[in-house]
């Protein structure tokens, strides 16, 4: 299998912390050159994020995978020139600095295409490059807020709640990434030159939560927190069972809802229209949950999902990490995988997502050290001597 489905194809990665770097190592993955550009004073600040191993940044690790790490100060001119000269050489270029800020230093779109026409630029942004907001800085957390994400998601009494991971940027680089793919293919199939791509962390998430902007839309209707009940089915909510673990469970499909009725022993259900029909079965919701909630409190977790399985309801256990990885289907399917790392050893990282038959996903290795490729880039494909790669050295520039 070939796993270089995007080679031949530069990225340069001019952007720091998530969305950005996840859509180029998305790219990565797949056979593309992804060239980070740091900051030599401490690089990405990522590499400093959660939990640290003898220094090293877990989540580095991961998020750096396949990419060459090389230092540059974008703050000086020299450091400009420089990162001009990377951009010449590229297919693509990943940015997230503030608009003005990359105006600034000469490395906005119009200016890099001026040395490359067929460039494509993704600029990720907190709130998009036009508007009243475009020049505010932004984290994910904001992009969680303001999407209607937070406002949804808790306990009917509790108040908003965050994610206790990067969604916001995440799904704005799983959106980043196909929309570098589709600006290429218009590139190079319709010969339709380079363009800019404007990605932000609050639409993306906000174009999930149709749901709610239909029903407010046509109904006038604001939706409200409900734990992990959903107003468009029931049964669906977490179930604890006998010895303490739980179970989520969809009823979405109409059949479906119907089969646990006879799974949990409460057939006298299927022949009330209150509890058979879809529509009115909503506003059941709280009596549905019980008769499940009761039933799954009587059986452990492997009996449970012995018998919901049986009868083929859309039930299944909450996982932990520990879970997870244990799980059979994950382990059949390489959800995982062990990369070494120079000073950690092997580390077991998620393998690429996407699954092709003609095709495979790779992790060459792990995120690199600080400028580990400055002398591969610079010497190599920019063509610099060594003399003058040790005098940017000295200067601070690199």
């Amino acid at each position: 299998m070939s796993s270089a489905m995007l080679g031949g194809i530069r990225v340069l990665e001019l952007a720091t912390l998530a969305a950005g770097p996840l859509a180029a190592t998305y790219l990565g993955e797949f056979g593309a050159e992804v060239v980070k550009v740091e900051d030599p004073r401490g690089g990405d600040p990522i590499r400093g994020w959660g939990h640290q191993v003898d220094g090293v940044g877990l989540v580095w690790t991961s998020i750096g995978r396949n990419k060459k790490s090389v230092t540059l100060d974008l703050r000086t001119t020299e450091g400009q020139q420089l990162a001009r000269r990377l951009a010449a050489t590229a297919d693509v270029v990943v940015a997230n600095t503030r608009p003005a800020t990359l105006r600034g230093w000469g490395l906005d779109y119009p200016a890099l295409r001026s040395v490359n026409e067929g460039l494509v630029m993704l600029h990720v942004t907190g709130f998009g490059l036009t508007g009243p907001k475009s020049e505010r800085p932004g984290f994910g957390t904001l992009g969680e807020a303001m999407s209607g994400f937070a406002h949804t998601v808790g306990e009917a009494t509790g108040p908003p709640t965050l994610p206790p991971f990067m969604l916001a940027d995440g799904v704005a680089s799983l959106n980043a990434a196909y929309a570098v793919l589709m600006a290429l293919y218009h590139r190079d199939v319709h010969g339709g030159g380079g363009q800019l791509v404007d990605v932000n962390l609050v639409d993306p998430l906000a174009r999930l939560l149709e749901q709610s902007l239909l029903a407010f839309d046509q109904l006038g209707v604001v939706a409200a927190r409900a734990g992990n009940r959903w107003d468009i089915s029931a049964p669906r909510n977490t179930y604890r069972t006998r010895d303490g673990r739980w179970l989520a469970m969809s009823g979405s499909s109409p059949t479906v809802a119907l089969r646990v009725f006879s799974a949990i022993g409460r057939t006298d259900l299927t022949d009330q229209a209150d509890f058979a029909d879809p529509q009115r079965r909503l506003a059941r919701a709280g009596e549905v949950d019980a008769a499940v909630a009761e039933w799954v409190a009587r059986h452990d977790l492997d009996d449970a999902m012995a018998v919901f399985e049986r009868a083929e309801v859309a039930a299944a256990p909450v996982y932990d990490v520990s879970d997870l990885v244990a799980d059979e289907q994950m382990r059949a399917r390489g959800v995982f995988m062990s990369v070494p790392h120079d000073r950690l050893g092997p580390v077991r990282v998620q393998a690429p997502v996407p699954r092709f038959s003609a095709a495979r996903g790779r992790v060459d290795h792990l995120g690199p050290a600080l400028g580990a490729h400055n002398d591969e880039v610079y010497g190599g494909l920019l063509g610099l001597t060594a003399a003058e790669i040790a005098q940017l050295r000295g200067k601070g520039v690199i």
